[in-house]
């Protein structure tokens, strides 16, 4: 099945000498790469969603703000600037 993904620079950079490296085709690369991150996810239990959301995250380091949700209305305003 024919997919199409729209890569930045430095994406494609990576992809171009991955699949070098490996001696092999940017699209067996990324097939690769799909398989590897989308196993685990596809392996969790559907009814567990504390531990879909840990799987989703676990890689990806927080904000170090631990107070945002906290302060989710203060942030938002100054981000949107104050009411006309």
């Amino acid at each position: 099945m024919p997919v199409s993904v729209r890569l930045d620079s430095e994406t494609e950079e990576l992809l171009k000498k991955a699949s070098r490296a490996l001696g092999t085709s940017k699209s067996s690369v990324v097939k690769q790469s799909i398989r590897h991150f989308c196993a685990p996810l596809a392996e969790i239990n559907k009814n567990d969603l504390s531990g879909t959301i840990k799987a989703l995250i676990e890689d990806h380091p927080g904000s170090g703000k631990g107070d945002l949700a906290i302060r989710s209305k203060e942030i938002l305003r100054e981000r949107f600037g104050k009411k006309r």
